[in-house]
């Protein structure tokens, strides 16, 4: 439930359209609906103004298909089952039907992603920028989540600091956008450069790709915390998903 169907129900009752003990019915899983193996937060859009996502790892494809199946019939606004394998996304889909299937990160054949009841349109213009076709998979992981929360995000792939006009061929795109995503394994160095020539909010992701030194990761994020451009947000290692969030969270 978010902010918009909060109100709606109020005047609901308000204007005798929707009887009290139909709304104390529907507020009864605020803030949480418990299921044993989950305790389902119905409250969090009105706090923070994302929903909940469910994340496969680590789960059974039952406890994944219940997760989304109450989310679908209880609460507002996207569902998204992130990282999930091929039997938990069939099984959610027998359960669940009508979501939309993303290849995930890591491995795009065997980890996915699937989101379910998009956000309506938004007017904010949203960019990922890879520093290489490496960085895809990560890329994919945010764009779908962008996706479901109503963006219609550009990428522009394959841009990175080793080939830099590549880049500046997309320079007044990424300059007039209202937020950029730059995804970038190596030595991570091309989120500084987009954060030198776009004044949108530049949101960070390091990847685990790249050569010995780059520790899995590790170099890049160093590197994008000690950017020289000022005020860009870095997220975890191969964090599409919430570099998506950040985007939604600074246009909100």
């Amino acid at each position: 439930m978010d902010d918009n169907e909060l109100s709606e129900l109020i005047d609901g009752v308000r204007n005798g359209s929707v009887e009290p003990e139909a709304a104390v019915e529907r507020l009864r899983r605020l803030p949480f609906a418990d299921l044993e193996f989950a305790r389902v937060d119905h409250h969090r859009p009105l706090r923070q103004g994302l929903p909940e996502a469910v994340l496969g790892q680590g789960k059974t494809a039952g406890q994944c298909a219940a997760i989304v199946a109450e989310m679908l019939e209880h609460g507002s606004g996207p569902v998204l089952l992130t990282r999930a394998d091929r039997e938990q996304v069939a099984t959610t889909l027998e359960r669940c039907p009508g979501g939309a299937v993303t290849p995930g990160l890591t491995d795009p054949a065997t980890m996915f992603m699937v989101g379910w009841r998009p956000a309506p349109p938004r007017s904010e213009r949203a960019v990922v920028v890879t520093a290489g076709t490496a960085d895809l998979p990560v890329a994919h992981e945010c764009i779908a989540t962008l996706t479901a929360f109503g963006f219609s995000p550009t990428l522009i792939a394959d841009s990175g600091v080793a080939g830099i006009h590549r880049l500046l061929a997309n320079e007044s795109e990424i300059a007039s956008c209202d937020a950029v995503v730059v995804v970038a394994g190596m030595e991570g160095a091309l989120p500084s450069v987009v954060g030198g020539i776009s004044p949108a909010p530049v949101i960070a992701v390091p990847t685990s790709v790249g050569y010995g030194s780059s520790l899995e990761g590790v170099t890049a994020l160093l590197a994008m915390l000690a950017s020289c451009a000022p005020g860009i947000t870095v997220v975890g290692i191969d964090n599409g998903f919430g570099a998506a969030c950040a985007v939604t969270r600074a246009l909100r």
